[in-house]
């Protein structure tokens, strides 16, 4: 081996491997001389001739195979990260083995890449890390590839990296339903995902969101593992609560209302109420109500001054949509009551004040109230960590616009948990990640 070839060797990293021989190439395959010593071109390929130095181990159970060469594959190529501005292949004529252990006939375990792909473990990662943060499409013309082939890469390289991660035990689990989008062609316009509430990171996806949906995700727990559930956070669709009463084994599991639901559905009230007050009063309310539902829906503790004196006037013209404010507020305050007692009695007080019937929508809040009336009231036992299921939802949203949309919803999967955990936000943690490309460590064999 050459000093040249030796250095190269120790850079690439490879144990147990050497580099034989490099050449330089043209993109259509042409092997090129430098010119003037060493003078190549910006666009040449460097290519890495590997040999195997140490006894060839086993591609299914990594056993040592000394001497038992099945067959002699044809040369292949890998891409590797590129260096100084070239592209760098692998070359290698990797062999079949007939292992005495596994008795299968399977190729030799590589120390570069994974079986069934051409390109380098420690490329995928960076692949991966850089789609993290851009679009598949920008990653893809950075590195001079197609955008199909780093998808594929990166969902090696997350396959990967979800496979150090240790198995935890579900406690609290979140379960909302996201809108595909109309230009979807599946039959199915949403999906349900289920998410751990102590990571915020998701669980499961599925399509649809009826009882059935949910029934397939709990039909994959064991009796273990539902066991140890405590408590489930969702809104008030009616199909996800019926799923999970009709789980004999999740008797003991909690059911919790997300705050931002149940005052969601107290905004619709407000919103139904000004409607009457102000664009069915005729022309002059309705100028008067203009552009003031943002006002009527802020909480008062989050309006400015100037803010505040116009919601009074607003407020002076109408004394049952003053009632129907104060009573939204009292329910937002009652949401953040200390315990389970404490909030009973708080919305004991809001639904005396919306039950009457002559005001239609607040009587509709009251009947809604009322329905769900256990799940509000585990609000204040458990107190789920219910925001990290809008900020995944908001998470969903930010992988949807910067992919275009997304045909296969297991990848998005893994991209989403990527995103939620983001293993990447530090320097270290950037180490960690890019370090899961790195030869494995294997001791006296490739």
């Amino acid at each position: 081996m050459s000093q040249r070839t030796k250095l190269l060797t120790q850079i690439a990293g490879f144990c147990g491997w050497k580099i034989q021989h490099t050449y330089w190439e043209s993109l259509t395959g042409v092997r090129l001389e430098p010119t003037a010593g060493y003078v190549i071109a910006v666009e040449a390929v460097l290519v890495l001739v590997m040999v195997r130095r140490w006894a060839p181990r086993c591609g299914q159970c990594f056993a040592i195979v000394p001497r038992k060469c099945h067959e002699q594959r044809p040369a292949r190529r890998w891409l590797d990260l590129p260096w100084a501005g070239h592209r760098v292949v692998i070359e290698y004529a990797a062999i079949r083995l007939k292992c005495p252990r596994c008795g299968g006939h399977a190729t030799e375990l590589l120390a570069w890449a994974d079986a069934g792909q051409r390109q380098t473990r420690r490329l995928q990662q960076h692949l991966a890390l850089d789609a993290s943060s851009a679009p598949i499409s920008h990653v893809a013309a950075k590195y001079g590839l197609s955008w199909r082939t780093v998808a594929r890469a990166e969902a090696a390289a997350l396959l990967r990296w979800e496979k150090t991660r240790l198995e935890k035990p579900l406690y609290r689990v979140g379960v909302d339903e996201k809108w595909l989008g109309r230009r979807h062609k599946r039959n199915e316009k949403f999906v349900t995902i289920v998410s751990d509430l102590d990571t915020g990171e998701p669980v499961w996806i599925g399509y649809g969101r009826s009882a059935e949906t949910l029934t397939q995700w709990l039909c994959t727990l064991s009796a273990e593992q539902k066991s140890q559930i405590v408590v489930f956070a969702c809104d008030m669709h009616r199909p996800y609560l019926n799923a999970i009463r009709s789980d004999p084994a999740l008797d003991h599991a909690a059911l919790s209302h997300d705050p931002f639901h149940v005052m969601k559905r107290a905004g619709e009230a407000l919103t139904e109420l000004r409607r009457e007050t102000f664009f069915r009063a005729g022309g002059p309310m309705r100028a008067v109500g203009r552009g003031a539902r943002w006002l009527v829906l802020r909480p008062w503790e989050r309006l400015a001054d100037k803010d505040k004196d116009r919601l009074r006037h607003l407020l002076r013209l109408n004394a049952r949509l003053a009632r129907a404010y104060q009573t939204v507020e009292q329910l937002r305050e009652a949401l953040k009551a200390p315990d389970e007692v404490a909030l009973g009695h708080a919305l004991w007080v809001v639904l005396r004040r919306t039950a009457k019937r002559s005001n239609i929508p607040m009587r509709k809040l009251h009947d809604s109230l009322l329905r769900h009336l256990p799940g509000i009231l585990a609000l204040g036992e458990h107190r789920p960590p219910v925001g990290r299921i809008e900020a995944l939802n908001g998470n969903w949203e930010t992988l949807v616009r910067q992919g275009r949309g997304y045909r296969n919803h297991a990848y998005l999967l893994a991209k989403l948990r990527f995103l939620t955990i983001n293993p990447v936000r530090t320097r270290r943690g950037v180490l960690r990640f890019l370090a899961l490309g790195l030869t494995p460590p294997v001791a006296e064999a490739a």
